[in-house]
């Protein structure tokens, strides 16, 4: 029961993260060029507060290392689970990607983008540099209409891209991420939970630094 909570405390914290990610880029985007996306740290929707307290606070006695442990835990965001497809239609999870036991970079991308063209020379560097020690999800976002798997299937094989590429038909990891602006990355650790993300193009220094967050 009370790891149920946590797992419902750990969604919800999620989709603030998410609901203001999105304010904030709205906001942003009046006047910022979106090329140049930089990395966001997650962390839960109270941890600000939780330090404030901590910090202002002295405690009667000290706390066991169960207890620290506990806290540690809550503050955590595991990344939700989501199903897309391969090149041959068979379904693929996240749960099954983080079972492979590293870190995973997910992007959201579409051939429509612009930018996302722009970085994917980047991403292609570093999977042929770190794809043995990372895991790379290329969620294309196939809605079927302005994007198709027969679209983006012909870009990737014009570019010889060889990182993995999924295709999102049902829209289930877009809307689980709120990918509703792309190009979006995501950064994972190997344990499932999501330390860092991205709006907007980033460059190949930014990528290393947000796998550098995984590790």
């Amino acid at each position: 029961m009370k790891n149920g909570l946590k797992t419902i405390i750990a969604i919800a914290a999620f989709a603030v993260f998410i609901a203001a990610a999105v304010i904030l880029y709205n906001q942003l985007k009046q006047s910022t060029d979106l090329s140049g996306g930089s990395l966001s740290e997650v962390t839960t929707a109270d941890t600000s507060e939780k330090n404030e307290t901590s910090a202002n606070t002295q405690p009667d006695n000290s706390n066991s290392s169960s207890e620290n442990s506990e806290t540690s835990e809550e503050e955590k965001i595991y990344a939700p689970d989501f199903t897309v497809y391969d090149a041959d239609g068979n379904e693929v999870t996240l749960s099954s990607l983080i079972e492979l036991g590293k870190p995973v970079v997910i992007n959201f991308w579409a051939t429509w983008c612009g930018y996302c063209k722009e970085e994917m020379p980047d991403f292609q560097s570093v999977y042929e540099e770190m794809g043995e020690d990372i895991t790379f999800a290329m969620i294309n976002v196939t809605d079927g209409t302005r994007e198709t798997v027969e679209i983006a299937q012909e870009y990737v094989d014009e570019k010889e891209y060889t990182f993995p590429v999924y295709f999102d038909k049902e829209l289930d990891a877009a809307q689980t991420y709120g990918a509703y602006s792309l190009p979006t990355t995501y950064f994972i650790k190997a344990d499932g939970t999501v330390v860092a993300n991205a709006l907007g193009m980033i460059s190949k220094e930014t990528l290393l630094k947000g796998i550098d967050m995984c590790k």
